[in-house]
């Protein structure tokens, strides 16, 4: 019975999620345009991007409202069902699920700042790296320690196919900094039309795989959301976009994406999951100290989605090929879950 509710509350989520995203691009993108809240095109980067120039950006404010209104329907039909399992869920549980949703908030503040900059000011980097740095530190202390004070305490890590470790109170910054480096890799990830949105929802769709074989309701309605948001998204954003997700969507989506790995205890997943957020940032790591050491660089642009514009390939097939490296990996990490 606790499945079927947790199935049914999360297409629930998922319709709403996209329903509500899509609609409001009718109205959002312009509004953008309206304001003249455009992308400026960086010179360094491909010279046919170019003619994306003054496209509406900060779009991710669409799947972010979305998403949001989206888990509170699912939340509420999962509270109301006084025979659910859901309805003795622990507190732990139902801090995991806000402050995850409180968390891409955050960072999607950051990203909104950051755009904000860019578009309104001018000042096509935004804010600097040290003042978006300590930003983004401080709100990933925030975030372990809201888990930590509500008796999410235990400092063990669990390693696909691999068994799990204690790292004790080092376990502590490692998790500040690996929540630093995952929201960064997806913001790193959007980079051509549809490419974050698309990752993301293949994502989201496993960890709604995912928490179902663990029971986890509450984090299942918010893999729908971000779900749903996604593909609501995707209507505008999927090549030739007719509108970006700028900073404030992206990092966004990082926060959402960390949240449901912490949010079952299981952040190594975005090992797997996650694949491509992470090629993308070490592609970008690999490449600055390649070209600082040695004055080569490893591929002809980084990130890594760069590499293969530059080698020929259509941003379609990027994104295709890939959403469908996301979804094999995900099948790895559905398998090492189900191995537990």
């Amino acid at each position: 019975m606790y499945e079927i509710m947790t199935w049914t509350a999360g297409v629930v989520t998922l319709v709403v999620a996209f329903v509500l995203t899509a609609a409001l691009g009718k109205v959002m993108i312009p509004f953008l345009k309206r304001l003249k809240f455009g992308q400026t095109i960086k010179e360094i980067g491909p010279t046919w991007h170019q003619k994306k120039q003054g496209t509406p950006t900060m779009g991710g404010i669409m799947f972010a409202i979305g998403a949001a209104v989206a888990v509170l329907v699912g939340y509420v039909m999962l509270s109301v069902n006084s025979d659910s399992q859901y309805s003795q869920v622990s507190v732990v549980n139902n801090v995991r699920l806000w402050a995850g949703l409180a968390l891409a908030f955050e960072f999607g503040l950051v990203g909104f700042i950051d755009d904000y900059i860019k578009v309104v000011k001018k000042r096509n980097l935004g804010l600097t790296a040290m003042q978006k740095t300590v930003l983004q530190l401080v709100i990933c202390i925030g975030y372990v320690a809201t888990l930590y004070l509500s008796g999410a305490s235990s400092t063990i890590i669990i390693f696909p196919f691999l068994g799990q470790l204690d790292f004790g109170l080092l376990y502590y910054p490692l998790v500040v900094l690996g929540i630093y480096f995952i929201v960064n890799a997806v913001n790193l990830t959007d980079g051509i039309d549809g490419l974050a949105s698309s990752v993301t929802t293949v994502y989201g769709i496993i960890f709604m795989v995912i928490t179902t074989i663990l029971g986890a309701g509450h984090m299942h309605i918010l893999a729908a959301a971000l779900t749903g948001g996604c593909l609501g998204f995707l209507v505008w954003n999927f090549y030739p976009a007719k509108v970006f997700m700028g900073d404030t969507g992206s990092m966004f989506l990082g926060g959402a994406v960390v949240a449901l790995a912490f949010g079952i205890d299981m952040p190594m997943l975005i090992l797997l999951a996650g694949i491509i957020y992470i090629v993308e940032a070490l592609s970008v790591v690999l490449q600055v100290i390649s070209f600082k050491t040695t004055g080569k660089r490893i591929f002809k642009m980084s990130p890594i989605h760069h590499h293969f514009e530059m080698s020929g390939w259509s941003e379609i097939k990027i994104v295709t090929v890939f959403s469908l490296v996301t979804a094999l990996f995900g099948v790895l990490a559905v398998f090492s879950v189900l191995r537990m």
